[in-house]
């Protein structure tokens, strides 16, 4: 039975319900939760039922804070190793490490970082840079806007609107991280922390607009005098995105006002890119051609999609030898596969993936699940009157530990995979 919810905030883990008043909830809010499909809404004697998915983070509504909690078995001192290595930010600094995880869940990493990110920026010195400012004055100090001086000062010469450039901090480096510590300074659950990051956002400029700051960071570019930047921006993208449910994952979306992850989505990354990885070190690649891609035709209307694994890995034959090229399906699966079988649909989906892409020879696909007790495998024989019609390698990932050291036993796999001829 779900839990009624009491006060303004309203806690729920992954895949748990909660009932909330039909008069805490606008028509607005059913709107927006039901365009970003973070719970499914039902109807119950008292009030809306809610039930969280796989989105962790906080949801600001008009009369309530939805604070959906991860139920995802990456502990805090590690998520911050596994967010950075889907974002593929590079290794974080250790005392990101140390940060707990408050009641706003995963998202609460995101200020977290930023803070610290922005203040190895002003230990070092904010850049500086010649920036244009707009300036009425009673001399002549740069150059004269000829058509703001015609059109506002109706013929006033002791008014002068003059165009100059200032050696300052102003630059779209520092604006962007201003935007970003003044919006979490406003979003944050945690006061010690949002007064943290209202001390630092003082120490950067900030632009009218903080959301400004986005446009500033689709245009901008990076040098040797500000790559050193790179770190605060991805965490101020993802800070500044607006909370669409992947923006975590996303740099380029925005559209929940708040800050939200999809873990599913967070699994899907990482095991993408161990596998890519693993591939490369194998002499393989990541299949990209559309004509490697399983498609569909007859259906109603003239789409044709393709149907398509998490991973499509290729490995091409030695250039002195003629043979076709070989592929490996791999699926990112978000469930207890440690504890509990394979589904049917699942099942019927790696079987899919194997008739398609794979040959007789090595009818292999694998399926790869986060393991929070350490890793596991086991493999899925699959027999018919014919004979073999494919093997599924189910392999649980240690979720302990960082990424690379997780990765071993994908990279076994997929080693062993491109080895045999």
């Amino acid at each position: 039975m779900p839990q009624e919810a009491v006060g303004r905030d309203k806690t729920l883990k992954e895949y748990e319900s909660v009932t909330v008043p039909f008069s805490r909830l606008s028509r607005d809010d059913l709107d927006r939760l039901r365009k970003l499909s973070v719970v499914n809404i039902t109807k119950g004697r008292s009030g809306y039922v809610l039930k969280a998915r796989t989105t962790t983070g906080v949801l600001q509504l008009s009369q309530i804070r939805l604070i959906l909690q991860p139920k995802f078995p990456i502990a805090g001192t590690r998520l911050i190793d596994w967010l950075c290595y889907a974002n593929e930010q590079g290794k974080p600094d250790e005392a990101l490490r140390n940060w707990p995880l408050g009641k706003d869940g995963y998202a609460g990493l995101v200020p977290a970082a930023l803070l610290h990110e922005c203040r190895l920026l002003l230990r070092r010195g904010l850049r500086r840079d010649y920036v244009r400012r707009q300036r009425v004055g009673t001399s002549l100090r740069g150059r004269l806007d000829v058509e703001a001086q015609a059109t506002r000062c109706y013929g006033a010469v002791d008014r002068l609107h003059v165009q100059t450039f200032e050696y300052e901090d102003g630059g779209w480096e520092n604006l962007v991280c201003g935007a970003a510590l003044t919006t979490a300074a406003e979003r944050s659950l945690d006061p010690h922390l949002s007064r943290q990051l209202a001390a630092a956002a003082r120490d950067f400029p900030s632009p009218v607009r903080p959301l400004d700051a986005l446009a500033l960071l689709s245009r901008g570019r990076y040098t040797r005098l500000n790559s050193h930047y790179r770190g605060a921006h991805a965490w101020a993208r993802m800070m500044l995105g607006g909370g669409g449910v992947a923006d975590l994952l996303d740099p380029y979306g925005f559209g929940a006002k708040s800050l939200l992850l999809k873990l599913d989505d967070l699994w899907e990354s990482v095991v993408r890119r161990m596998a890519v990885e693993a591939a490369v070190g194998a002499g393989g690649r990541r299949a990209q051609a559309k004509g490697d891609y399983i498609r569909t035709s007859g259906r109603l209307g003239d789409r044709t999609p393709t149907f398509l694994p998490d991973v499509l890995l290729a490995f091409d034959p030695p250039a002195e030898e003629a043979g076709a090229t070989r592929f490996l399906a791999v699926d990112a699966k978000y469930k207890d596969y440690a504890k509990k079988n394979v589904s049917r649909e699942d099942r019927h989906q790696l079987l899919t993936y194997i008739a398609g892409y794979t040959g007789p020879e090595q009818p292999l696909a694998l399926v790869v699940h986060p393991a929070p007790d350490g890793p596991t495998e086991h493999i899925l024989e699959f027999k018919g009157p014919r004979g073999l019609l494919g093997r599924i390698q189910v392999l649980g990932l240690d979720t302990r530990t960082d990424p690379q050291s997780a990765a071993e036993p994908l990279r076994e796999a997929i080693a062993g995979f491109a080895a045999q001829p």
